[in-house]
């Protein structure tokens, strides 16, 4: 289960790895939080709570080149007054900025489930929340259009 301490503005992984965030705040819709990556310039996270879903995207070092697409994650959130914390559901959904979202990591999914790492409800969760994501993408054609459809009008 990944931790996000909003008081320390810090990340744990399950791994155990700590990391500082730069930006930490909660929204009306969620937690925003933007942390550096060894690859990236910075990884930025939302927690979509009402909807069960992680929006990640990570922009590139080189203001030139394009980002990948933005990941939608089923996740479960759990929240007090000083942490947000989510587990991890697997399955997801690739949105790139031009083209048709797609489901990812179908195969890691189904073995995690096969496995017992993820119980029944949590499947059948993770799946209809990702396929509802997908339509609703679909029918709106765009992340941001989605995000506005779901009242969310923050820039991403």
């Amino acid at each position: 289960m990944e931790v996000i301490d909003l008081f320390s503005s810090q990340r744990r992984r399950p791994t155990g790895q700590v990391h500082r965030l730069e930006v930490c705040h909660v929204e009306r819709w969620g937690l925003a939080v933007e942390c550096p990556t060894p690859d990236h310039d910075v990884e930025i996270t939302w927690l979509l709570a009402d909807l069960g879903l992680r929006l990640t995207r990570l922009r590139p070092r080189n203001r030139h080149s394009r980002p990948g697409p933005s990941t939608l994650t089923a996740v479960t959130i759990h929240r007090d007054t000083r942490s947000w914390a989510t587990a991890d559901l697997l399955l997801s959904l690739e949105v790139p900025d031009a083209g048709r979202p797609r489901i990812a990591r179908a195969a890691e999914f189904a073995s995690a489930v096969a496995a017992g790492a993820i119980r029944q409800s949590e499947a059948d969760y993770a799946f209809r929340t990702v396929h509802r994501t997908l339509d609703e993408i679909s029918m709106h054609r765009s992340i941001n259009q989605w995000l506005a459809y779901r009242g969310i009008f923050d820039p991403w």
